[in-house]
C-alpha cells in the first residue's frame, strides 16, 4: 500500500474540523474546501491549486471530516453476532450465553486474526481511523499470542491501534460453567504480560500508531479488591493508561452498594482508579455526584449507546458529563452486543437516543462529531489527532453524499450523524490511504467473507 508524498482533496462541499464552535465547519462558500496532506499531517486548508506529481482526490459533493476514534471494542466478538441464545438477554445472561460460552472456540491464532480483521474492516469502512480494543481473551498457557495477532492486523490495515490488555485475576461468580479459556491469570502473570506488551508495542509521542493500556475486565468482579491499587501503580510506573467497564447496568450499582457500601465511582476512587489517565466503558448509571467526580478528575467515558440499547442497560448521561466539563468519547463495543458495530451507526444512535429521552436540545450533530473524534483522542491521550487543522494528523474521511438518504439535504454538515449509515470513498490514517475509491487496498473481501462464514459454521457445529 503506497501513498504519494502529498495528496490534495479538492472541492469538498464542507469540511468539518471537529473543533468547537464556529470553527467546526469550513464551508465552500466562505473558506473554500480544499485540503492538502503532506506526509502524515495536514499542511493546509483553504483554496489550493494542485502541485506537480501530487495525488488529487475530487471531493465534489462530499463532506470531509476527522476519522472516528473508537475508544472501546472487543474485536474477537466480530464472529459472535446475533447468537440466538443471547439475542434477548440482558448483560448478565448475555455474558454467560455468548462471550463466556464461545471463548472456547478462540483457541488458535487464525480465528483470532479473522475476527480482528473483520472488526477492523467494518470500522475502517465506517470512517474509523483509531481503534481501542479491550482484548480480554488471555489465559495461562494459551497456545498463541493474542496481542501480536491484533497489532499485526491493525498494522496491515494502517489503523492507529490501542491494545487495552484485559484479563482477570479471579474467576468471576457471574461466569456460569466457564470453559478453560477463561481461567484467570495470577497478578504476577498479568503484570509480566502487560509489561512485555509495553516493551514490544507501546509508542511514545503525541501521535503514536501503537499504544498499550492496562485493562482488567471489571474492577468489581474480575480482580480481588487488593489487586486494584497495585494494578494502578504498575500502569503508572510503566507510563500507560487504565481502562475497564463500570456502571454498565443496575447490577454494578447494587453490588457496590451491598458489598462495599458505596457507589461504583466511589469504589474505584478508593483504589486510585480515577484520573486523566483512566477511562471507563459505559457508565450508564451515574448519580449527579458521580458525574461531578468524573468531570473534576478528568476520568473519561466511552459511550456505547447501541450496545447499551441492545442489552437493555439504559442510556448513559453522556451529555450531562460533557456539559459538566468531563471527557466523553464514542465507542461501538463488541459486535456480539452490537451487530451494527460501525461508527456512523453509533453516531446516529447517540444523537437520536439522547434527544428521545431528554428533548431536542440534548445533543447536536456537531457535539456528536466532536465526541466521536476530538473527544476520543482526548480520552486516549492522543495529541494532534481528532481535529482537522494544519499541523494536525492526517486522519480523515471523505464522505460522498451520493446515497438517496443524503439527497435533499440543506446542510451537508449534519449528514455524518443525522443520515445514519454511510460509506466513505476515501479514508486516510497518518496520511496513508487506507480506503481508496471505497476499497481497502490489498484486502481480499471475498476471502474474508468466506473465512468468517467458515468460522461461524465451525462454532455452530461444535456447540450443537
Amino acid at each position: 500500500m503506497t501513498t504519494p508524498s502529498s495528496i490534495l482533496i479538492r472541492n469538498a462541499r464542507a469540511i468539518l474540523t471537529g473543533l468547537p464552535g464556529d470553527a467546526m465547519r469550513h464551508d465552500v462558500a466562505t473558506h473554500g474546501a480544499d485540503m492538502r496532506v503532506r506526509g502524515d499531517v495536514i499542511e493546509a486548508i483553504g483554496t489550493l491549486e494542485p502541485q506537480p506529481g501530487e495525488r488529487v482526490i475530487d471531493a465534489s459533493g462530499s463532506v470531509v471530516m476527522p476519522g472516528w476514534v473508537n475508544t472501546h471494542h472487543h474485536l474477537f466478538q466480530s464472529l459472535l453476532k446475533g447468537i440466538p441464545a443471547g439475542i434477548n438477554e440482558g448483560l448478565m445472561g448475555w455474558l454467560s450465553a455468548v462471550p463466556v460460552a464461545y471463548r472456547r472456540h478462540f483457541d488458535h491464532d487464525e480465528v483470532m486474526r479473522v475476527a480482528a480483521r473483520l472488526g477492523m474492516v467494518e470500522l475502517l469502512l465506517s470512517g474509523c481511523t483509531t481503534v481501542a480494543d479491550h482484548q480480554y481473551h488471555y489465559y495461562p498457557g494459551m497456545p498463541f499470542d493474542a496481542s501480536a495477532a491484533v497489532f499485526d492486523e491493525a498494522e496491515a490495515l494502517g489503523l492507529r491501534f490501542v491494545l487495552c490488555r484485559g484479563g482477570q485475576t479471579i474467576v468471576r461468580a457471574i461466569d456460569v460453567n466457564p470453559p478453560p479459556q477463561v481461567r484467570p491469570e495470577t497478578l504476577e502473570q498479568f503484570f509480566t504480560a502487560v509489561e512485555r506488551d509495553v516493551h514490544r508495542y507501546h509508542q511514545a509521542g503525541p501521535r503514536p500508531m501503537r499504544q498499550v493500556v492496562s485493562a482488567p475486565t471489571t474492577p468489581t468482579w474480575s480482580v480481588p479488591v487488593e489487586h486494584l491499587k497495585p494494578m494502578a501503580q504498575e500502569a503508572r510506573r510503566l507510563g500507560i493508561r487504565l481502562h475497564s467497564h463500570l456502571s454498565e447496568t443496575v447490577e454494578y450499582v447494587t453490588y457496590c452498594r451491598e458489598v462495599h457500601g458505596c457507589s461504583p465511582v466511589e469504589f474505584v476512587d478508593r483504589h486510585d482508579w480515577l484520573g486523566e489517565d483512566v477511562w471507563y466503558a459505559h457508565l450508564v448509571h451515574l448519580t449527579p455526584q458521580e458525574i461531578q467526580t468524573l468531570a473534576e478528575t478528568g476520568t473519561g467515558m466511552a459511550h456505547c449507546p447501541q450496545s447499551n440499547g441492545r442489552l437493555g442497560s439504559g442510556v448513559a448521561p453522556a451529555p450531562e458529563l460533557m456539559r459538566a466539563g468531563g471527557r466523553v468519547s464514542l465507542a461501538v463495543d463488541g459486535a456480539a452486543s452490537n451487530e451494527a458495530a460501525d461508527m456512523f451507526h453509533e453516531a446516529h444512535t447517540a444523537w437520536m437516543v439522547h434527544r428521545a429521552v431528554k428533548g431536542p436540545g440534548a445533543l447536536s450533530t456537531d457535539e456528536v462529531i466532536r465526541m466521536g473524534t476530538a473527544g476520543g483522542a482526548q480520552v486516549l491521550g492522543l495529541q494532534g489527532v481528532g481535529t482537522l487543522a494544519p499541523g494536525q494528523a492526517a486522519d480523515l474521511v471523505v464522505l460522498p453524499l451520493n446515497d438517496p438518504r443524503q439527497w435533499g439535504l440543506h446542510d451537508p454538515a449534519v449528514a455524518p450523524v443525522a443520515c445514519g449509515a454511510a460509506r466513505p470513498s476515501h479514508v486516510l490514517c497518518a496520511g496513508r490511504l487506507v480506503v481508496d475509491e471505497g476499497v481497502i487496498p490489498g484486502l481480499d473481501m471475498e476471502k474474508l467473507h468466506a473465512q468468517a462464514d467458515e468460522a461461524v459454521r465451525h462454532m455452530q457445529k461444535a456447540m450443537a
